[in-house]
Order: structure tokens, then C-alpha cells, then sequence
């Protein structure tokens, strides 16, 4: 025979914790954002994907360590890439990732209602954006500036890097601001796509259309049809890594790079603004729609 149910009337009680402030929700949301994406907590297939994106990603940077270690000198600085090259090497793995791994931050939370919770705490709108967005960017930068700082640091150990500590403090802010260009442009881009729809497949699809079906657009407008080279700016694969060229000087003499010699570096980084921008104001447009309730 079961227990009668019991009522305890306890009354009104006023919390005594330690309130944290909006700044420690932004935290808290940023890192379940993090765990949610790389699969921690969750079960193991949700960690298989972003595992193998990591790992591919480091890859080239290994490869060109192993022959570092294996022959040495013999590996002439011409065949030692730049390391601004390293951003792009991976870029089909980042993509990847984009469209597959980061509409997760996003989809999940208006999909199973936790968008409306989150806005029940000290969160707004604007803070909880910031709070995903720099989740994002956060993960991003494993696959995006991880490889780079490793090929750095493998270099420097093997007497292969900058001469003279300020000079490797330069390739490091260098590598850095790269990073964080190409992070911030791709994560504008995948969180804007995956603010127009609640199933995390068609957020994909989104992201991989902007990203690939664009870039392939204006390749034929150039290559193809035979537009101003100029029109490469706005390509959404190569102008990431053509700023992150930018950054560390390349811009190579006329005639060996048409597009880099020719093309203003001020309209190189506004064309990247200007996907960075229009992405962005989908995202806060979109939400500004969204009932709190």
C-alpha cells in the first residue's frame, strides 16, 4: 500500500544566493553553447564529427612538421608554406564544420524551447546573441587558428620561425587577427543562415549554398565570363583567406597573382565586411521577430 502524498507548506522564500549579473549568464550560455557543439555531455556520436574536423584540419600542419623533424635543413624555406596559406589549406574541413557543426548553437535552442528560458534570467536578446556568437567564434577558432599556432611553434622549436622575439610576437598577432577575421566572418554567416529555420538539416543546406553555390557564381563571372577581377571580393570562400594574406603582406608582383596585385586591399576587407555585415543583420532582424514567450 503506497504512502498517503504529503503538502509542505513552506511559503514565500527570498533567494539568498549570490546574484552574478548578466555577464555571468552571457558565460554560462557561451559554454554550454561550447559543450553543446563539440558533443560534450552528449552521446558519443555527437562528439564523432567534431572530433574528425579537428583532427583533419591539423593534418597539413602535421604533415609539414613530420618532414620538418624528418629532413630538416634539406626542406628549403620555399617549400615551408606561409603561414597565412595555412588558413585556407583546411578551408574544406571549415566549411564543413559551418554547415554541419555550428547551426547546432542556434536550431537546438528554438527547436526544444530553451530560447524562451534563456530569455526568462537576467539574458536579453542582444546578450544572448553576443553570448552564442562568441561561442562560435570560440570553437571555430580550434579548426581555423589551432593548425596555425601549432605549424608556429613546431617552427620556432626546430629554429625554423621568426628571427628575434618581437618578430614571432608579430606573426602571432598576425595569426591571430587572421583568425579572428575568418572566424567572425564565418560564423556570421552560419548563425544568420540557421536564424531562418528550426531544422538544424535545411540550416545546413543554407550555409552550404551561401558558402559553395555563391563562390562557384563568382568564379564563372570571372573566370568564365570574364568580369572585373575585382568581383573576387565578394567570393565567400577566398575573401577570408585573401584578408588574412593581406594581414601578413602578401601581395605578391604584378602579373604572378592577378587578383591580389590588382585588386585594393581596403576593398578586399570591405567586401568580407559586407558578407559579415548583411549575415549579422539577418541574425538580429530574425530574432527581433521571435516572441519571448
Amino acid at each position: 500500500m503506497t504512502a498517503p502524498a504529503e503538502i509542505f507548506d513552506r511559503g514565500y522564500r527570498r533567494y539568498e544566493g549570490d546574484r552574478a549579473g548578466v555577464g555571468q549568464a552571457m558565460r554560462s550560455v557561451a559554454w554550454h553553447t561550447i559543450r553543446s557543439v563539440l558533443g560534450i555531455g552528449r552521446k558519443g556520436r555527437h562528439k564523432v564529427f567534431p572530433a574528425i574536423v579537428a583532427l583533419v584540419a591539423f593534418l597539413p600542419s602535421i604533415a609539414f612538421l613530420a618532414l620538418t623533424i624528418l629532413i630538416g635543413d634539406m626542406l628549403g624555406e620555399a617549400l615551408r608554406p606561409p603561414y597565412w596559406e595555412l588558413f585556407g589549406l583546411p578551408i574544406v574541413v571549415v566549411v564543413l564544420f559551418a554547415t554541419l557543426v555550428a547551426p547546432e548553437a542556434l536550431v537546438r535552442d528554438r527547436r526544444d524551447g530553451m530560447f524562451q528560458l534563456y530569455l526568462s534570467t537576467p539574458l536579453t536578446k542582444p546578450t544572448y546573441l553576443i553570448a552564442k556568437f562568441a561561442a562560435v567564434m570560440a570553437v571555430m577558432a580550434i579548426v581555423v587558428a589551432g593548425p596555425v599556432l601549432l605549424l608556429l611553434i613546431g617552427y620556432t622549436i626546430q629554429s625554423l620561425g621568426p628571427d628575434g622575439f618581437g618578430a614571432w610576437l608579430g606573426v602571432v598577432a598576425r595569426i591571430l587577427l587572421s583568425s579572428v577575421v575568418i572566424v567572425g566572418f564565418l560564423a556570421a554567416l552560419s548563425l544568420g543562415a540557421s536564424s531562418l529555420t528550426d531544422r538544424r538539416a535545411i540550416a545546413s543546406v543554407g550555409v552550404l549554398g551561401a558558402l559553395v553555390g555563391v563562390s562557384i557564381v563568382v568564379g564563372i563571372c570571372v573566370d568564365a565570363i570574364g568580369l572585373r577581377h575585382e568581383l573576387r571580393v565578394l567570393d565567400p570562400l577566398g575573401a577570408p583567406i585573401e584578408m588574412a594574406a593581406r594581414i601578413f603582406g602578401e601581395i605578391g608582383p604584378a602579373g604572378e597573382s592577378p587578383g591580389r596585385a590588382t585588386t585594393p586591399t581596403w576593398l578586399v576587407f570591405a567586401g568580407a565586411s559586407a558578407w559579415t555585415t548583411m549575415w549579422m543583420g539577418v541574425l538580429v532582424a530574425r530574432y527581433r521577430r521571435l516572441a519571448a514567450v
